[in-house]
């Protein structure tokens, strides 16, 4: 069971870390168009997931007023997540999105402190001190924010914040979210096409089977990480979940050859730094946690 979960996650964050290859071949597409099949693929076919599966029934008993007001909300940051990404991806600009989901993680814990009064132990504070480090280093070496970066990791970490507090699994959720922006995506395609600006079906059939097969590079991850997360532990997908920004980060210099200063090295070594040790900080706190030793009397 477990080798399988790690199975699952592997697929799951190897798939998300070679996204940009798969948006690169869609260069041609106006990234608000590729957002838009992204919607309406995903959602037609989790729609068709969950019908097949006989879950939609079950699914819809779950909708009421406050579940639709979590996840509009949702649904928007994830909107304003999905369209920086693709934008940035074929802008030149993967190894900056590669370290927006570097920085992802801390600015959780961030979120966790400020939104639900988490505490920290003292140590844990040098590596969130560190990515603030490396984000004003990046921001005085550039001139200006690193804002991609920052866009991703704020929208993606309130996105986290908001599905904490959200009734539904992910497999649901992610369909709700979906619905609610599929009619304002479909409205926008068939704008688009009306205009004479829309590629779908006018741009040869290799561009209509990549935008159809948004939804399935969409969905496909995301139902293997749902399995993955109930089969191994979360600090095992914690580690994990470092593939995805590292491949992206290789594809960006390997492949597309996006230049990578000096100054952006330094930068991008100061959050990798953070990385490793909040990482060997948690595991040097959780074997440290003495194993508690009943009281005389007690079973």
């Amino acid at each position: 069971m477990k080798d399988r979960g790690i199975l699952y996650a592997l697929g799951a964050y190897i798939a998300w870390g070679l996204f940009p290859i798969y948006w690169k071949w869609l260069s041609q597409v106006p990234a608000v168009q590729l957002l838009g099949h992204r919607i309406m693929w995903s959602f037609i076919l989790l729609a068709v997931f969950l019908l097949l599966t006989r879950r939609w029934a079950d699914f819809r008993e779950k909708l009421s007023v406050k579940v639709l007001r979590i996840y509009l909300v949702a649904a928007m940051l994830i909107g304003v997540n999905w369209l920086t990404y693709v934008w940035a991806i074929n802008a030149g600009f993967i190894i900056e999105t590669s370290l927006g989901y570097f920085i992802n993680p801390l600015l959780s814990v961030l979120l966790g402190v400020i939104f639900f009064r988490e505490r920290l132990r003292p140590t844990q504070w040098i590596p969130i001190g560190l990515v603030a480090a490396g984000v004003l280093y990046l921001t005085v070496s550039y001139g200006s924010l690193p804002w991609i970066a920052l866009t991703l990791a704020i929208s993606w970490g309130f996105y986290g914040l908001v599905k904490k507090m959200a009734p539904l699994g992910s497999v649901y959720g992610v369909t709700l979210e979906t619905g609610i922006l599929f009619l304002p995506a479909l409205g926008y395609l068939v704008m688009m096409d009306v205009s004479g600006s829309g590629k779908f079906l006018h741009d040869g059939i290799l561009t209509d089977l990549l935008l159809a097969g948004a939804g399935v590079v969409t969905t496909i991850p995301l139902l293997m990480f749902a399995k993955a997360s109930r089969r191994i532990p979360l600090s095992m997908i914690g580690i994990l979940q470092y593939i995805s920004p590292t491949l992206t980060f290789i594809i960006g210099l390997s492949i597309y050859h996006e230049p990578v200063t000096q100054s952006r090295l330094i930068g991008f070594g100061i959050v990798w730094l953070a990385l490793i040790i909040f990482w060997v900080e948690n595991r040097i706190a959780r074997h440290n946690i003495p194993p508690v030793v009943p009281e005389f009397g007690e079973d």
